[in-house]
């Protein structure tokens, strides 16, 4: 049987989501803490990579067992309990064997957090830049990415992604009083793309770059002229689609 593990983390203190040795991991801890409680070897199955840093306030995950799981929310409780506090599971059910965490997501969206002024409460969560980029500057470039499909500019080198086509759905800053807010949602997005997007849109706020060249270095589809990536810490997934029937709750 399969099923469907909703959650949210904080990634200050892992090295992503996805397991590696040695090194602590969300995909990781998960792994051990289901395995423990449903005494056998679990491995669970993520809708995506999140790098070092990066948090989700949103994320689904799914894990197979041979035997069925008898009471979902009591697996809750005991995995809130034995997870590290960085961890919050919400919900556990079973779905079709045919969804998959990963490959049957529709789109994922983003969000990153700069925090205007200097603030104590969201200094772990909110990136603090200066000069202030201009909102109304980069939301004109943000325009530009709906007129492309291929993201190489903003894709992390050598990884194994078999293509770099995205097909971005909406992008766009916000101000909400005390901090600006990028939004963006695609059907898929590369290694690195959304923060070395972000630190490519603060260079076009900060006056750096222009709309045109922000064009231009999509088309380039070329990292180096791209500009440098923005801080993980700001960084959340916030949601995640799926087909009509299996949709989690974020």
């Amino acid at each position: 049987m399969r099923y469907f593990i909703e959650l949210s983390y904080n990634g200050n203190g892992y090295c992503g989501w996805q397991v590696q040795p040695g090194e602590p991991t969300v995909q990781g801890d998960l792994n051990r803490a289901l395995s423990t409680l449903l005494r056998r070897d679990i491995a669970v199955v993520g809708a995506g990579r999140t790098d070092t840093g990066v948090h989700a306030s949103f994320y689904v995950a799914h894990f197979d067992t041979d035997t069925p799981v008898d009471n979902p929310d009591r697996l809750v409780y005991k995995l809130n309990r034995l997870l590290d506090r960085r961890i919050a599971v919400k919900r556990i059910y079973p779905v079709p064997d045919r969804i998959h965490a990963r490959f049957s997501a529709l789109s994922r969206t983003y969000r990153y957090y700069i925090d205007k002024h200097k603030n104590p409460f969201t200094c772990s969560s909110a990136w603090r830049t200066w000069p202030l980029p201009d909102i109304e500057r980069m939301n004109e470039a943000c325009r530009v990415l709906f007129e492309y499909e291929d993201f190489t500019s903003f894709s992390k080198l050598h990884t194994d992604a078999r293509t770099n086509l995205c097909t971005v759905m909406e992008a766009r800053w916000e101000d909400t009083g005390e901090q600006l807010v990028f939004t963006i949602k695609a059907n898929r997005f590369l290694r690195n793309m959304v923060r070395a997007i972000v630190g490519t849109l603060v260079e076009v706020g900060q006056g750096k770059l222009t709309p045109e060249d922000f064009r231009r270095i999509i088309e380039s589809q070329d990292r180096c002229r791209a500009g440098g990536s923005a801080p993980g810490h700001a960084l959340f997934l916030c949601n995640i689609e799926y087909p009509a029937g299996v949709q989690p709750n974020p």
